[in-house]
């Protein structure tokens, strides 16, 4: 005999209180009221309300419907059939392979639940065990359901549900959580399937909302948990109130359970709707055909689930789920660095200046020397020759700041010839374009990711923020600022009249993908071009763009993804849309964009794994002894996540360029989310660097096995490590250490560039500087940066605890990297710039730092 486990949470606020007679049966407390009667048909729900400040709320179309799922047999996986885009085209196409058996294993018939027999029902028997507590029963031809539901006695608005079926007939089953109420089409305010999609409306084409996350699904898809990202769907209304399904930690698949991969396992299928495709989450378990779904007269089946419901919206609803169900808190302090992310930056400086190790190559291009790291990942055409430059901003920030002869001699001269390559300037429709982000030297073009196509997101990338984060460092350079000027008068000629883009032109100068809309941040191309060249026409344009997107996508909760390989699935452009809105507040003053940066940066925390929770549990990793804890999911981000995307076949990603960006959202809003999920990613990931070069993998499932063939990617490392660092100085000097932020990185995620103009370190102007082998903290949870006063004669080193506690380290300064090596003091600063300590004369000092608090070391030398 077998016993399976399931466990989910619902949440409700609160229910009106009722009497109880022979007909009828209730549960209530301060928050929560809710009240059967019994029926013809069964035992069914008549009554729900929540507690809205003083007064009740009462739920409309409440139900307590249940419903089981059989087959006599296992289900197919893959489905044949065609689905099309709205505009007529087979999806995905025969040249997107990584999506076409993905596509067809989504909508099986289980995926899209037509799969097997449904059963609904109601139960027969009621009987009340407690004041809080009751218990229902069902008999039927195939099983015996058996169901308490009881109010939690730490979350009010919580009623925890216990299921136990006695199976009595041999068949595949998977079982719903009941259907407690429905909101109806035009009711909808909210709903998500997080990781999945957002959206505010129904949408009948199934590629644009089960795809693409464009809208909310109109069929009960069932969801895979592989790429949701927090285990709990959930629906909100017009009526006020919010609920969703929270399952129990325990329910979803270990990624890693013992000693290999478990990632692709699929336990349980989460969807916001029914089967009879009405709007209430639900989840199912198990699924249909897979895992423990097979089942014999005389086996069992327990689980337990809660739902949530109240007059919250669905942010505070998944802070919830998060916080309380999925323990987010204890998985961050779990997190423990093994190396301190600035001696990781310190050590990557040695890799990037290796030209064996980080994979640079010099290319002749019509007459000139064209520089960039080889690529050996997917290009359209290429013959293990595809070459990319990744963060031109971190390339002449990281040149600036260390005073490197290599890169300023051996790299930036050639990464800028290749840039003034990469946009033709030749007249005809593409002029000022990115003729490409790859280029293929055997071929000697360059070309999109996927296909020889040219796109106006590609031009905001890899013209505008490029040449625009170079032209921070190099503000006199006019050559530059003309090839500036020239991707900005392009990307307004292909602005349309409403203010949009083209997602993608073909090389014949066709719109192409026209079945998709470009809700993308590519408006910031132009914001870039009103900072640098100061003409109003481009923040017009900016603005134009930006309105439309927030009117059309990010109110919607739509957004498109910028990698060609993986056909545009949403991705971490939607990270980058919250910054651009930041940056667009910050240049208008006008609220409206800083409000719609928070909208953007609240759905993004959806694109962040917080399951399962990381315990200590040790694993074993290709050979190594890990805690759980080090490879856990839980705070990593997707690349792309949803139906399609690489998530599905990688999991998440260790490229956290989302991390500053959210410490700015967390200094905004006051939201703990926002910092938490910041700090989950940035400390403790060790598991996943190689140890030789300091790089992380790209990917979760590479685990340590470093750069592989992405080596640019370090570039990036190097610039959401200090954008993150500079982020969280700034929020814990609050605001009295400050440096200039640049534009923000093309492709990966918002994080921006530094370097280029002076700070502030408490009023004094500070120049940030990187002395690899000049500084070093023994505690690896101490975090540094470093910088000085123009002349030289100040180093200021801030330091930032990572963990809860107080934490003590040695400070250790080599004073050969300084031009003045006599000192005349040492000061220790806290965090208001107050004088807290003086250092006797020495190269290393005992320092203690406060928990997750900041000190400043400031060392002045004799003139």
């Amino acid at each position: 005999m077998k016993a399976y486990t399931f466990s989910l949470v619902f949440c409700l606020v609160s229910l009106l209180a009722y009497g109880q007679n022979n007909t009828a049966i209730e549960l209530k407390n301060s928050q929560i009221h809710i009240k059967w009667k019994n029926s013809p048909r069964g035992w069914e729900i008549n009554e729900i309300a929540v507690k809205s400040g003083s007064s009740w709320k009462t739920i409309p179309h409440p139900s307590g419907e249940y419903t089981a799922l059989r087959a006599a047999s296992k289900p197919p996986v893959q489905n044949e059939d065609t689905f099309r885009t709205i505009t007529g085209e087979d999806f995905p196409g025969e040249a997107y392979k990584y999506q076409t058996n993905l596509w067809k294993d989504r909508t099986g018939t289980v995926a899209l639940n037509t799969a097997g027999e449904a059963f609904y029902f109601f139960p027969e028997n009621a009987k009340q065990l407690a004041p809080n507590k009751i218990l229902f029963t069902k008999a039927t031809a195939w099983g015996v359901v058996k169901t308490t539901w009881s109010l939690d006695q730490m979350y009010e608005q919580d009623i925890q549900i216990e299921q136990t079926v006695e199976i009595l007939k041999d068949g595949f089953y998977s079982f719903a959580s009941p259907t407690l109420a429905s909101v109806p089409a035009d009711q909808l305010e909210w709903a998500t399937v997080p990781g999945y999609f957002h959206g505010n409306k129904l949408e009948e084409n199934l590629v644009l909302s089960y795809g693409y996350g464009n809208g909310v699904p109109v069929k009960p898809i069932v969801f895979s948990e592989t790429t949701a990202s927090t285990l709990s769907p959930i629906v909100s209304s017009k009526a006020g109130f919010s609920f969703a399904v929270i399952a129990n930690p325990d329910l979803g698949r270990d990624p890693w359970a013992s000693d290999k991969n478990t990632h692709y396992d699929w336990n349980l299928g989460l969807s916001h709707m029914n089967r009879k495709s009405e709007l209430t989450p639900t989840l199912y378990f198990p699924v249909l055909g897979e895992k423990g779904s097979a089942l014999q007269s005389g086996d069992s089946v327990t689980f337990r689930f809660r739902y949530s419901l109240s007059d919250k919206d669905w942010f505070e609803t998944l802070n919830h789920a998060i916080y309380d169900v999925f323990d987010f808190k204890k998985g961050l302090s779990l997190r423990k660095n093994k190396q301190s992310l600035s001696s990781r930056l310190n050590h990557m400086l040695g890799y990037l200046t290796d030209s064996v190790t980080s994979l640079w190559r010099l290319e002749e291009y019509e007459g000139n020397l064209i520089g960039a790291q080889a690529y050996n990942g997917g290009v359209v055409g290429s013959d293990k020759d595809a070459m990319k430059n990744a963060d031109y901003g971190a390339m002449w920030m990281l040149a600036n700041a260390t005073g490197s002869s290599y890169l300023n001699k051996e790299v930036l001269p050639y990464a800028l010839n290749f840039k003034m390559a990469q946009q033709q300037t030749s007249t005809g429709f593409f002029e000022g374009a990115a003729i490409g982000q790859y280029y293929l030297s055997k071929s000697k073009i360059f070309v999109e990711e996927w296909g020889k196509m040219v796109e106006p997101i590609a031009l905001t990338y890899y013209i505008m923020l490029d040449i625009g984060n170079i032209l921070l460092f190099e503000p006199e350079n006019d050559g530059l600022k003309e090839r500036l000027k020239l991707g900005a008068d392009l990307l307004m000629d292909w602005q349309k009249e409403d203010g949009s883009w083209a997602v993608a032109y073909s090389r014949e100068e066709e719109e192409i993908f026209k079945e998709l809309q470009d809700f993308r941040p590519t408006f910031y191309g132009l914001l870039v071009a009103h900072r640098i060249l100061k003409d109003q026409k481009y923040l017009d344009a900016a603005i134009k763009g930006a309105d439309w997107y927030l009117e059309n996508g990010v109110n919607n909760g739509s957004f498109l993804g910028v990698c060609g390989d993986m056909r545009y699935a949403p991705d971490f452009a939607t990270g980058q849309t919250a910054q651009a809105y930041l940056d667009l507040f910050d240049i208008t003053g006008k609220s409206r964009y800083q409000e719609a940066a928070v909208k953007a940066a609240k759905i993004y925390t959806s694109y962040i794994y917080t399951h399962p929770i990381p315990s200590q549990q040790t694993k074993n990793v290709n050979g190594k002894q890990v805690q759980d804890w080090e490879i856990a999911q839980a705070g990593l981000s997707f690349e792309h996540g949803g139906t399609l995307g690489s998530a599905n076949f990688h999991g998440p990603i260790l490229l956290a360029s989302h991390a500053g960006m959210f410490i700015r959202m967390f200094e905004i809003t006051g939201e703990p989310l926002f910092a938490d999920m910041a700090r989950s990613v940035a400390i403790g990931r060790h598991a996943f660097v190689d140890e030789k070069t300091s790089v992380a993998s790209y990917y979760w499932t590479a685990m340590d096995k470093g750069a592989g063939p992405f080596p640019h990617h370090a570039w990036w490392q190097v610039g959401w490590i200090t954008d993150y660092l500079m982020a969280e100085a700034e929020l814990r000097s609050n605001g009295k250490i400050v440096f200039p932020r640049g534009f923000i990185t093309p492709k990966v995620g918002p994080h921006q560039s530094y370097g280029f103009a002076a700070g502030s370190i408490f009023g004094q102007k500070a120049l940030l500087k990187i002395f690899p082998d000049a500084v070093s903290v023994s505690n690896p949870s101490i975090e540094y940066v470093v910088s000085s006063s123009e002349s030289g004669e100040k180093i200021w080193l801030t330091l930032l605890n990572q963990e809860n506690v107080m934490e003590c380290g040695k400070v250790k300064i080599g004073f050969d990297a300084f031009e003045t090596k006599t000192l005349k003091s040492v000061k220790v600063l806290d965090d208001k710039g107050a004088n807290i300590e003086m250092k006797e004369s020495s190269d290393a000092w005992e320092i203690s730092v406060p928990d997750v608090g900041l000190v400043v070391l400031e060392i002045e030398f004799e003139k």
